[in-house]
């Protein structure tokens, strides 16, 4: 584990770690229990999965314009703005049961049903990051990254599990308990925007003399443009196909199949994210030795393989068993991929390439929930989002690496 890497953090580098872990916290908090809070509050699965699908299309909209303002306006104050549209989603959420109403909350807010990153936060503080540390240090510092966010989700999914598990043998109902967590998420909104206040200004884009190019290029992109369309469409294919596993409807998958209450399902998916943390740092190490693009698909592939083989374990410990060895190798794209989107692009286009790709992926996966409530909503049909996902997921694997595998990013070239 290259723990050297981590030197390198400036004050706000460290900071910009510390955000991660309380959004991270409040995402895997909120995805075990919004499912079952949604349905609690009399939504049908096709309201819900129609209500994923919207939240996850208000926060690529926003993630839109705040990441692609973000070097012109300013990154610190897009953060802030991020963090309050969060809250405020949390507190409609808590503090409503109609739909439509939590339809506006959802699309204008910053809600994540799949305790995964969503808004603006993630491409922005990518592009900070990646302005202070050397180059030879990217991957690693975004692996360290990585199993931060990832130990947040685990940590956020325990805590769920626990308090609504608490709270209900203390006789409050289980809607009351799972509102409990809404309100938290709302609260570490709050936090946030706190913590964001805090950022100097050397987070900032460094402007350089005769700079300015890539504010009159198209959402902030100039000749970068051709491969960040590109990858962003390779991105929001395996968005998709993971559209249809999200956290949330994993859990609610387990509770279907096996009857497992959110307490136990927040002890499982908090294992199954440690495991995904503790493989960032190892994707570091192969990316070193193999380089990125194959890292990226060789750790891939096999994880969708085991994503597919879920559904067809016979009973609840095998299912645990693959669901927990997927995850082990199922985030070691994830800092590679976001590394090598940094890498070959322009410095002064970084915000905005990360900001796009991570929209095209936000927009992949909020098209597929909606499907996936309609098949939840099935009972002979609720295994198909598994297989559904895995084939989408090593389609994009296949094209990922015929597509870039013979362009490296500059600190492979010989």
């Amino acid at each position: 584990m290259n723990r050297s890497a981590l030197q390198h953090l400036t004050r706000d580098g460290a900071l910009l770690f510390v955000t991660r872990f309380v959004r991270l916290f409040s995402y895997g908090a909120l995805s075990v229990v919004l499912v079952f809070y949604l349905t609690g509050l009399g939504l049908s699965e096709a309201q819900t999965g129609m209500l994923l699908t919207l939240t996850l299309l208000g926060d690529t909209v926003v993630s839109l314009l705040l990441t692609t303002q973000a070097d012109r306006i300013g990154r610190r104050r897009m953060l802030i703005i991020g963090a309050i549209l969060m809250a405020g989603a949390g507190l409609a959420f808590a503090c409503t049961s109609n739909f439509f109403f939590l339809v506006v909350a959802g699309t204008i807010g910053v809600i994540s049903p799949s305790g995964h990153e969503v808004g603006p936060f993630l491409s922005i503080e990518q592009a900070a990051l990646s302005q202070v540390i050397p180059a030879r240090e990217r991957t690693a510092v975004f692996a360290w990254y990585t199993l931060i966010g990832a130990f947040a989700t685990a940590a956020g999914s325990l805590f769920a599990g626990l308090l609504t598990q608490g709270m209900q043998r203390a006789a409050v109902t289980p809607v009351g308990s799972e509102r409990a967590i809404i309100f938290v998420y709302a609260a570490m909104g709050l936090l946030l925007m706190l913590l964001f206040s805090r950022l100097s200004s050397a987070a900032e884009v460094k402007r350089e003399a005769g700079g300015g190019a890539t504010a009159k290029s198209l959402l902030g992109i100039g000749s970068s443009r051709a491969v960040v369309l590109k990858l962003s469409g390779l991105f929001a294919l395996d968005a998709f196909g993971g559209g249809f596993v999200i956290q949330s409807f994993a859990a609610y998958w387990f509770y279907l199949r096996f009857g497992v209450s959110p307490a136990t399902l927040g002890g499982v998916f908090f294992g199954a994210n440690v495991f995904a943390g503790v493989s960032a740092l190892v994707a570091s190490r192969l990316a070193s030795r193999f380089g990125l693009v194959k890292t990226m698909v060789y750790t891939h592939l096999p994880s969708n393989v085991l994503l597919i083989l879920v559904p067809l374990m016979p009973n609840l410990p095998l299912a645990i068993a693959v669901l927990l060895l997927r995850f082990s190798i199922s985030q070691m794209d994830v800092p590679t991929r976001q590394s090598y989107t940094m890498a070959i692009v322009r410095a002064e286009e970084r915000s905005a390439a990360a900001g796009i790709t991570g929209v095209a992926r936000t927009t992949g996966a909020a098209i597929a929930p909606v499907f996936a409530g309609l098949l939840f909503a099935r009972p002979s049909l609720i295994n198909l989002p598994f297989f559904i996902a895995g084939a989408v997921k090593i389609a994009y694997d296949l094209l990922l690496y015929r597509a870039f595998v013979r362009l490296p990013p500059p600190e492979e070239l010989p």
